[in-house]
């Protein structure tokens, strides 16, 4: 399937002996390419969040805020189970990428099948009500399969399908509610319906055939291929994805189940304020992990370390032009994110900390995917270990101690133990290959 297929040839954009200038040119089309539609959707949430926050109430609030954890989570699940391993494809002979390609296919319905289940019990649970949950679970699904023909597509060296799903899945979105504010009929439920068709509408682009994907026949002995994978990679991968979870997401679990959805939706708003940079990082690594892995693969060594300058280029723009958005809206629109029943003090310093944790990230996003991309799965799902021990310790010590505002500080020392770790790794690598 074209939408599974993996170059064995190199990717734009990556080829060598160039000049500079034309280097440059490259490197500003494809990240402009690349971070539009992540910048799409990270607008479409942040605007749905702010309609949330003054349409619905603080509880409500939370639940939804509580959704944009849940999903992302499956999303980075998805990219341990199947992104990363199909890495260990590219510039493979093209029957041998196919092979896992296909295989990849059928774990991938039964995961967003999973995803789909646990989403819907997850947000039963927090309090929402039946009808709505299974809408909410069947949203997780369908982004979970959306996300896997992304990844797949940028593997395959198609970056327009992925942009052009996350713009329609964007617009689809703001649309849809605002129409619903139009109408006057704003509810949880009924946004519930406008998640589900974006995500829904956000897989066209992907093709017919993507499509059809879901409803064929299961292939015949796709485990036999699949199961060297999962020993060699994929355990170590998904473990990796889990644990960088626990490390900077603890709170969510913890707040809304220890002290309620309204309590998380006072630190929601600090994430809120952080989305963009959130989503930039999810998003980005999926492009250029297959960008650093061929250059591996053809011996650029000099070109896959330069990836890592460029990644952190970018980031750092970004998260500078997040912070300075924040800082504008706080200053001189408070109103937007701060509500009845918020105390403005605490949602400011919910912000400061969401600013240093994002922050933290964004150091380590570079080195992060390189290593992804160059196998290291075991010693980075080590170094996940260390800074969930961290995170989750921290966060349950300081929330019982001193509340939901002050368990951030736990995410923050998770995330700061994490990089450095992650940072040590990329030392040693260089150390031993350069």
């Amino acid at each position: 399937m074209a939408g599974t297929a993996l170059p064995t040839a190199p990717i734009s954009g990556v080829e060598c002996g160039n000049s500079g200038r034309q280097r440059l040119v490259r490197l500003a089309g494809r990240y402009s390419l690349s971070a539009a539609g992540p910048i799409a959707v990270s607008g479409a949430h942040f605007g749905a969040s702010l309609m949330f926050l003054h349409r619905l109430s603080p509880r409500e609030f939370g639940m939804f805020s509580f959704l944009l954890v849940v999903v992302p989570f499956c999303l980075s699940v998805s990219s341990g189970l199947l992104g990363a391993p199909l890495l260990n494809a590219v510039g493979k002979p093209e029957t041998v990428a196919g092979l896992k390609g296909a295989a990849f296919r059928e774990v991938n319905r039964f995961y967003c099948l999973s995803a789909g289940f646990v989403t819907a019990m997850l947000m039963y649970f927090s309090g929402a009500e039946k009808l709505t949950s299974v809408l909410l679970g069947l949203y997780a699904a369908t982004m979970t399969f959306r996300w896997f023909s992304r990844y797949t597509s940028y593997n395959a060296n198609r970056s327009i399908p992925a942009a052009a799903s996350d713009l329609i899945y964007s617009v689809t979105l703001l649309s849809g509610l605002l129409i619903l504010i139009a109408m006057d009929r704003f509810t949880l439920h009924r946004t519930a319906g406008v998640l589900l068709l974006s995500s829904l509408l956000g897989v066209l682009p992907f093709g017919l055939n993507s499509l059809r994907d879901l409803f064929r026949l299961p292939m015949r002995g796709f485990m036999a291929v699949y199961a060297p994978i999962w020993r060699d990679i994929t355990r170590w991968s998904l473990m990796g994805v889990v644990l960088s979870e626990m490390t900077a997401n603890a709170h969510a679990y913890l707040v809304t189940f220890v002290s309620g959805p309204h309590a998380f939706a006072l630190l929601a708003v600090g994430a809120l304020m952080m989305r963009p940079l959130s989503l930039v990082l999810t998003a980005l690594p999926d492009r250029e992990r297959p960008i650093i892995a061929l250059r591996l693969a053809a011996g650029d060594m000099a070109g896959a370390l330069r990836t890592i300058v460029e990644f952190r280029f970018v980031t750092f723009a970004v998260w500078f032009g997040t912070v300075l958005l924040s800082a504008a809206i706080l200053i001189w629109f408070p109103y937007l994110v701060i509500r009845g029943g918020f105390h403005a003090q605490s949602v400011m310093i919910g912000v400061a900390i969401w600013t240093l944790i994002v922050g933290t990230r964004a150091v380590r996003a570079p080195e992060q995917a390189f290593l992804t991309a160059a196998g290291e799965f075991h010693p980075l799902a080590r170094a996940g270990l260390t800074g969930s021990v961290v995170s989750v310790l921290g966060t349950a010590i300081l929330l019982i101690a001193f509340g939901p505002v002050a368990s951030l500080c736990g995410i923050l020392a998770g995330e700061t133990m994490m990089t450095m770790r992650v940072m040590g790794l990329m030392n040693a690598w260089r150390r031993a290959h350069v």
